[in-house]
C-alpha cells in the first residue's frame, strides 16, 4: 500500500500548499509538487504547478510543455544516482529524505540542464513530504513491500522510520534563498502539514470504501469482518495520533507569538544545550547512552506537549537517564547542580504558554479569546472528543487569533475530526455485524440502525 488518493483531492492538497506558500513567502514566484508512487518503480509524477503574478495576487496553473516528470511519470530506475548519467535533486530528496537548496544556481551540481546544457536553472528549494512508515502501513511499517536500491545495491530506507510520499520544489527570485534559511524551514513544516493532508485522505478515502464494501458483503466471513474491526481500530489510534501532532503545532505557533518579545524565549533551547554540554564534558558523546541522551534531549526541542504530559515524558526519557549517569560518573557537586537546574529549566519551558505573567504582557488579540485559546490548547489531551475539536475549529476561524496558518490548522483539524467520526461509526457497525454473525442471528442485522 502507499499514497492513493482520488486525482481531484490530490490536486486539490498540493494546489493548497502551494498557495500558501507562493503568498506566505515574498520572494517565492513558482511552486510544483510531485507525487511518489509504490515501492519499487517509486514514479515521480508532476502533480501540477503554480505560478503568481507580478503583483502577488493571482496563481496560474498547469503543467510544463515538456518534463520526464509529467504523466505518466520517471521511474526510480531512471532518475536515481548512477556513475555517468546527471545527478539529479530528486534523487537526493526520495534517496536521503532531505531538502535540497540551489541557492547558487551556477554550482548547483545536481542542475540537470547546467550539466546538459550548460544553462543555469533558478534558484530553488526542494523539500521531501515525509510520512511514517507505521502510519502508511498500520502498524507493519511497509516489511511486505519490496523497496529499491540505490547505485551502490543499497536498500532505500532500510533504516528510516519513514517514506517520501511527495517532494515539492519552490523557485525563488535570484540570490533571495539560502541553505538553512527562514524560507526553507517554513516549507519544511508545511510539508509535514501536506503529509497529513494526504494520510488523512487516503483514510477517509479506504474508511468510505469499506463501509460500502461492508453493507455489500457483511455476511461474507466472521473473520473479514474481524480483521476489518482490527483496522478501523489501528487508523483510529493514528488519526488520534495525527490530531495531537496537530496540536502540538498549534502549541509550537502560540508560543513563538506570545514569547516573541519574552527574555524567556530561549529557555528550552538553553536547558538543552547545558545537557549536551555536561555530556560533553563528562565524555561521554562516544557511548551509546550518552549518544541517546544527546538525540532524546535534541528531540524534545521539537515537542510542545501539554506541561503534565511533558513532565512526565522529560521524568521518564531524560531525567531517568541522567539519575544513572550521574551515580555512575558521580562528576561532582557542581557539575550535577548544573544538571539538575537544566532539567528543571526544561520542566518550566512547558508552562510558558500559559504563564499568567506572560499573557498579562501580550495583548495581540482580545483577552476573552486569549483565556478560552490557551485554556483549550493547553488542556490534556489524552483523550480528544468531538467536541473539543468543534471548539477548536471554531476558536481558528476567529480571524482575531493572529495565528500563523491557522486556517490550514482549522481544515487540516476538520479533516481528522470528520474522519474520526466515520472511523467511529465504522468501528460500531462492525461490532453491531459481528456480534449477530457470531450469534448467528440475521433479523438484528437487517434492522440495525444505521
Amino acid at each position: 500500500m502507499a499514497i492513493k488518493i482520488d486525482q481531484a483531492a490530490l490536486e486539490t492538497a498540493c494546489k493548497e500548499i502551494i498557495e500558501t506558500i507562493l503568498y506566505t513567502l515574498n520572494n517565492a514566484y513558482k511552486g510544483t509538487v510531485y507525487s511518489i508512487g509504490k515501492p519499487p518503480e517509486m514514479i515521480a509524477r508532476r502533480i501540477t504547478s503554480g505560478f503568481i503574478d507580478e503583483k502577488r495576487e493571482n496563481i496560474s496553473w498547469g503543467l510544463p510543455v515538456r518534463s520526464d516528470y509529467n504523466p505518466p511519470g520517471k521511474p526510480w530506475t531512471e532518475y536515481r544516482d548512477e556513475p555517468g548519467r546527471p545527478l539529479e535533486a530528486m534523487a537526493w530528496c526520495v534517496e536521503r529524505q532531505k531538502s535540497w537548496t540551489a541557492e547558487s544556481p551556477e554550482r548547483d551540481i545536481r542542475s540537470v540542464r547546467l550539466q546538459v546544457e550548460g544553462v543555469w536553472e533558478d534558484s530553488h528549494h526542494m523539500e521531501p513530504v515525509l510520512i511514517r512508515k507505521e502510519a502508511l502501513y498500520q502498524g507493519s511499517n511497509g516489511t511486505n513491500l519490496e523497496y529499491p536500491v540505490n547505485c551502490h545495491g543499497e536498500t532505500l530506507w532500510e533504516k528510516s522510520e519513514y517514506v517520501v510520499a511527495a517532494v515539492i520544489k519552490i523557485h525563488f527570485r535570484p540570490n533571495t534563498i539560502k541553505i538553512g534559511s527562514t524560507e526553507t524551514r517554513i516549507i519544511k513544516r508545511l510539508s509535514r502539514t501536506l503529509g497529513t493532508e494526504l494520510l488523512s485522505y487516503q483514510l477517509t478515502q479506504q474508511s468510505v470504501e469499506a463501509m460500502r464494501q461492508l453493507a455489500e458483503d457483511k455476511f461474507n466471513s466472521c473473520n473479514i469482518l474481524a480483521d476489518s474491526l482490527r483496522n478501523a481500530i489501528t487508523k483510529s489510534g493514528l488519526i488520534f495520533s495525527l490530531i495531537k501532532l496537530e496540536l502540538g503545532s498549534l502549541r509550537e505557533k502560540w508560543e513563538d507569538v506570545v514569547l516573541r518579545d519574552s527574555d524567556k524565549k530561549g529557555m528550552k533551547r538553553e536547558a538543552v544545550y547545558v545537557l549536551n554540554r555536561a555530556i560533553e564534558d563528562m565524555g561521554e558523546t562516544a557511548n551509546k547512552s550518552g549518544e541517546d541522551l544527546v538525540n532524546l534531549q535534541n528531540n524534545f526541542l521539537e515537542f510542545f506537549l501539554p506541561p503534565e504530559r511533558g513532565e512526565n515524558w522529560i521524568r521518564m526519557q531524560i531525567e531517568e537517564r541522567w539519575n544513572k549517569l550521574l551515580g555512575k560518573r558521580q562528576p561532582g557537586e557542581e557539575k550535577e547542580k548544573e544538571v539538575r537546574l537544566a532539567i528543571e529549566q526544561l520542566k518550566r519551558s512547558l508552562y510558558l504558554g500559559n504563564d499568567p505573567e506572560i499573557l498579562r504582557k501580550y495583548n495581540g488579540i482580545p483577552e476573552a479569546l486569549k483565556t478560552e485559546w490557551v485554556d483549550l490548547i493547553y488542556m490534556n489531551t489524552d483523550h480528544v472528543s468531538i467536541e473539543f475539536l468543534d471548539r477548536l475549529v471554531r476558536i481558528l476561524e476567529n480571524p482575531l487569533l493572529k495565528l500563523p496558518y491557522q486556517d490550514r490548522s482549522r481544515k487540516s483539524l476538520i479533516h481528522l475530526k470528520t474522519l474520526a467520526h466515520v472511523m467511529g461509526q465504522l468501528e460500531d457497525n462492525i461490532n453491531v455485524v459481528l456480534r449477530q454473525v457470531l450469534n448467528g442471528r440475521d433479523d438484528a442485522i437487517n434492522h440495525r440502525p444505521v
